[in-house]
């Protein structure tokens, strides 16, 4: 935003054409310039993947593809915007200066930022716990860069079983966590010990610690806040319920089914003729129905008729027995494998927002049978009924496309993330890199 306006000030003040003394820009309009670059660059970006930290971490080449991309059709939006607002021909003159300037200007920025956390450091982390989940807290700090942390050490439990990291790095239990927090400029606290009963945990110390201004997380809140999930296997239900989120008052649900039937209302026209073409394509590919109704779970646990397009044989379940579906599927029909890969076989579910059985962003629906043998093996898997289904969801972005238990598992703790935080702000953002998603071909088979 601050390069940008930089930017315009100065192009205005600039006489692009020899000889002639024309104001390009108006100073009237540089504030409304910036303000709509710099949404549509955020949506650019967000558009592109560049600000979704998935499963699996993008390289760098990914990284600048991506966002050459969004430079590239920023710079057209500018070009249209200046267009309508330049005193002159000198429009495109003026979008070329702003973004050469934009670019030097945030590389300049990325420089200054990577020279600023060189000098002060990356903040400096204690994990108390030695176990198996101190050691996967510890290699996630490593791998996950948007949130660079340094590990100072490990600080052992008395309630612990066998130690899953050793060495130099774990201190001594003869020294008190606030002595090893001062000696070692220690900035945060992760709690990373699975069953914290017992009195192994030095609580008075911890909360010391706490009172002195050193943040102390557990596992829930730290994967929260580093990846976007709520780990299911160390979750109490005393977290969710004393934990912040949750919200689904009677003004946040109006707000939504707005959102949800102007949303779908305008998808629905837009898609249309993809749609027609699509059912015409089934048709001609495979005997039987267009369009595949079947039963999912919704909201509250109730039963409703979920749309699709046919994308299987008909005699796909002739023996009445729900399957999970494979790669590589030997019931999709061929047009079914493109229509999948793409989510056009979900465009139909449009009908079911309409309705209000169905919202355009939450868990997706599953069928009775796999939620009964879900909720069996998956911890507070009823959760994800507390909200409507939806046609994409943040675990549809978050995660890749996966058909078993050990992928529902890892799934839910995406959709217990959105369930605690769902907001318009965040439905916004899981639509915009659900098109991401189909069009860079993640999260699918």
């Amino acid at each position: 935003m601050l390069c940008f306006l930089a930017a315009l000030f100065i192009a205005s003040a600039i006489h692009l054409v020899p000889g002639q003394h024309v104001q390009v820009v108006a100073q009237s309009n540089i504030v409304w310039l910036a303000a709509g670059f710099a949404l549509a660059m955020l949506l650019l970006y967000s558009f592109v993947g560049l600000y979704r930290q998935g499963s699996t971490p993008m390289g760098l080449g990914t990284i600048l593809r991506r966002a050459l991309l969004a430079l590239l059709i920023g710079a057209y939006i500018i070009y249209l915007l200046i267009s309508e607002v330049a005193n002159g021909p000198s429009a495109g003159y003026v979008a070329g200066f702003v973004m050469l300037y934009l670019l030097v200007g945030l590389v300049m920025v990325r420089v200054a930022v990577f020279l600023m956390q060189r000098a002060i450091g990356a903040p400096r982390v204690l994990i108390v716990g030695t176990g198996a989940e101190a050691q996967s807290v510890a290699q996630d700090l490593s791998a996950l860069r948007r949130i660079e942390r340094k590990v100072v050490g490990f600080y052992p439990t008395s309630t612990e079983g066998p130690a899953a990291v050793s060495g130099d790095k774990v201190f001594s239990r003869s020294l008190s966590i606030e002595e090893v927090v001062r000696q070692n400029d220690v900035d945060e606290i992760i709690v990373a010990v699975r069953e914290q009963r017992g009195g192994g945990i030095p609580v008075d110390q911890l909360l010391a610690c706490r009172i002195r201004g050193t943040p102390v997380l557990d596992l829930a809140g730290f994967y929260e806040r580093a990846k976007a999930e709520v780990p299911i296997d160390s979750l109490k239900a005393s977290w969710l319920i004393y934990s912040q989120g949750f919200v689904q008052g009677p003004a946040r649900r109006a707000a939504k089914r707005v959102f949800d039937v102007v949303t779908s209302s305008l998808l629905l026209v837009i898609t249309a003729p993809v749609m027609l073409l699509t059912a015409l394509l089934i048709r001609l590919d495979s005997p039987g129905p267009i369009i595949y109704r079947q039963e999912r779970v919704g909201l509250g646990g109730r039963s409703f008729m979920c749309l699709k397009f046919r994308s299987m044989r008909t005699d796909a379940e002739k023996d009445g027995v729900a399957r999970w579906a494979t790669q590589n599927d030997s019931r999709i029909t061929r047009v079914g494998a493109f229509i999948r890969k793409t989510r056009i076989d979900e465009l139909p579910q449009l009908l079911s927002v309409l309705r209000g059985e169905m919202s355009m962003v939450g868990p997706r629906p599953e069928r009775p049978s796999f939620v009964a043998e879900l909720q069996e093996q998956i911890p507070f898997y009823d959760l994800r009924h507390s909200v409507k289904p939806g046609v994409t969801g943040w675990a549809q972005i978050r995660y890749r496309y996966g058909a078993s238990v050990d992928d529902a598992r890892k799934k839910h703790q995406y959709d217990l993330y959105y369930v605690k935080n769902n907001s318009l702000f965040l439905d916004l953002l899981v639509l915009i890199e659900t098109v991401s998603v189909v069009l860079f071909r993640e999260g699918a088979h």
